[in-house]
């Protein structure tokens, strides 16, 4: 009974190694479970959204047409794109807008009648539930030349190039504060904001309207400015079924003129007809002395393809 008794000790001592090691496995295999259900849970800290289309006017008129027109085509590529991340109070937020687009009429050669460039990045900080400070850095500028088109007295067409790439371009950085009382909508303050415009070629000054050269001093590509006050309004929200509304309105009070402060108004308005249709009205608004002295407006309406993601 000794010996049996014995030799069963022995035979439990020498299997509680192998015990330890499957023990050893089963939480290995447990805690690799654990990292990869962490990992398949998805970061809800980023929020974004990305689209991208094109645009498309026709018109054509018989050569009998006697109510009068000019046989033309248009068409406009966009891509847009927005990252936000919020974690806690913080939150980042990188806004990119781009479009381009030519027309072409019956007798003239291709002429761009959309070109722009926007990028806006902005980190807040909420200190209230509708209120935060905050920190940006936008860039406005353009992808091509642009042209003003003449006709000499003997009939010639004739055009001057009068912007470019960079030519003008506007780079912003502010601090301030923003008011945010909905998802949809916000207005920022920014006492001091920094803002440099740059017209990088130097001999574009000889074609701009009375040779303002977009406030840029005549030889030099920059200008800096100190802003009294900045103010950005922003709306972007789905009014009706299938039905968007956006714009965006800056107002630039520079300490150089008062007198003269810079508006610009953005805005579109988007109804969708299916997945990859719809039909978009924009509308741009500027009033800005460096360029003109008199209020500058574009509008345009299309039928077009739309894909988001």
């Amino acid at each position: 009974m000794k010996k049996f008794l014995v030799s069963m000790l022995i035979t439990l001592l020498s299997s509680a190694p192998l015990w330890a090691q499957e023990d050893a496995v089963e939480a290995l295999i447990d805690s690799i479970k654990v990292v990869a259900k962490k990992e398949a849970v998805k970061d809800t800290s980023w929020k974004r959204k990305t689209e991208f289309g094109a645009n498309l006017n026709q018109g054509t008129f018989s050569s009998n047409w006697t109510g009068g027109g000019v046989n033309s085509i248009a068409l406009g590529l966009f891509f847009n794109a927005v990252a936000e991340y919020k974690k806690g109070s913080n939150s980042w937020r990188n806004d990119l807008q781009t479009q381009y687009g030519v027309v072409k009429n019956r007798g003239q050669e291709s002429r761009k009648n959309v070109d722009r460039i926007f990028f806006d990045t902005k980190y807040s900080r909420q200190f209230s539930p509708q209120w935060s400070f905050i920190g940006t850095l936008n860039l406005l500028t353009q992808f091509a030349p642009g042209y003003i088109y003449e006709r000499t007295p003997d009939g010639r067409e004739t055009q001057r190039k009068v912007s470019g790439f960079f030519a003008p371009a506007y780079v912003t950085e502010a601090l301030g504060v923003e008011y945010k009382p909905v998802p949809y909508f916000f207005i920022s303050f920014s006492p001091g904001a920094v803002r440099q415009t740059i017209v990088a070629d130097k001999q574009l000054y000889v074609n701009t309207p009375e040779q303002r050269n977009y406030g840029v001093p005549i030889g030099r590509t920059v200008r800096n400015e100190v802003a009294l006050m900045q103010v950005v309004a922003n709306f972007d929200r789905e009014i009706a079924k299938n039905v968007n509304l956006k714009f965006r309105y800056l107002l630039y009070a520079s300490y150089d003129n008062l007198r003269a402060m810079d508006n610009r108004l953005d805005a579109s308005l988007t109804a969708k007809v299916n997945r990859y249709m719809n039909v978009n009205i924009t509308a741009i608004l500027i009033y800005d002395e460096d360029q003109s002295t008199d209020i500058q407006y574009a509008q345009s309406l299309a039928v077009g393809f739309i894909y988001k993601f």
